[in-house]
C-alpha cells in the first residue's frame, strides 16, 4: 500500500473505522449483493469494483494496520485549519476562511457520524486553534445565515443549507486531497 488512496474505504463499506472483522465481512456481503453487475435493479460496476478494493484492504489485518495509519493522517488533515493567509491578506478573508474551515468540520463530522453530528466549540477551538472568543463571532455569523445552529447540549451543527453553502465555495471535491484542497473566499 505505497500511494494514498484518494476513497475512505471505510466510507465505501459504510462502517465505522473500529468495525470488528465480522462486521466488515456482513456489511460487505450486503453491499456487494446490492451493488454486483448481475443485479439488474442496484447493480454497479464502478461501485462494486471499488467495494471490493476497500474490503480486500480493510478485512486482511496487515493492510488494514498500514491503511489505517493513513486513514488516520488524511482524518486529522481533514480538521487541520486551511492553510494560513499570506501575509497580504487582510482580517476579512481570514474571517471568511475560517468560516469555511468550521463548516467544512461540521460537514465532515455530520457525514462521519451521523448519529453525532455536533462538535462542541472547545473541540473547535482545539480543531482550528483559534481562541473562543474569536470563534463567537464565526459562529455568531454561521448561525445568523442558517448554515449551522446549536442544539439542546451547545454543540454546534452544520444544517442543509451549510452543507449547499459549504459545496457551492469549494474548489475542489470532498474527496480530493483534503489537505492541500484550497478554499475560495466568501461573503
Amino acid at each position: 500500500m505505497d500511494e494514498t488512496p484518494s476513497v475512505d474505504y471505510y466510507e465505501v463499506l459504510q462502517i465505522n473505522p473500529n468495525a470488528e472483522p465480522d462486521t466488515v465481512h456482513r456489511v460487505y456481503r450486503l453491499l456487494a449483493q446490492r451493488f454486483h453487475p448481475d443485479n439488474q435493479d442496484t447493480g454497479d460496476d464502478g461501485r462494486f469494483r471499488q467495494l471490493m478494493e476497500a474490503y480486500n484492504v480493510i478485512s486482511d489485518p496487515e493492510l488494514r494496520a498500514k491503511y489505517d495509519v493513513v486513514h488516520e493522517q488524511q482524518r486529522r488533515d481533514r480538521w487541520r485549519l486551511a492553510a494560513k493567509a499570506p501575509e497580504a491578506e487582510n482580517d476579512f478573508v481570514a474571517e471568511q476562511r475560517l468560516r469555511l474551515t468550521v463548516l467544512e468540520m461540521l460537514y465532515t463530522q455530520r457525514r462521519m457520524e451521523p448519529n453525532k453530528p455536533g462538535i462542541f466549540p472547545l473541540d473547535l477551538e482545539k480543531l482550528t486553534g483559534h481562541p473562543r472568543e474569536h470563534l463567537e463571532f464565526t459562529l455568531w455569523f454561521l448561525v445568523q445565515r442558517k448554515l449551522v445552529q446549536r442544539s439542546d447540549n451547545s454543540m454546534v451543527v452544520i444544517t442543509a443549507e451549510g452543507v449547499e453553502h459549504l459545496e457551492a465555495h469549494l474548489d475542489a471535491p470532498m474527496h480530493v486531497v483534503p489537505a492541500t484542497r484550497r478554499l475560495r473566499a466568501v461573503n
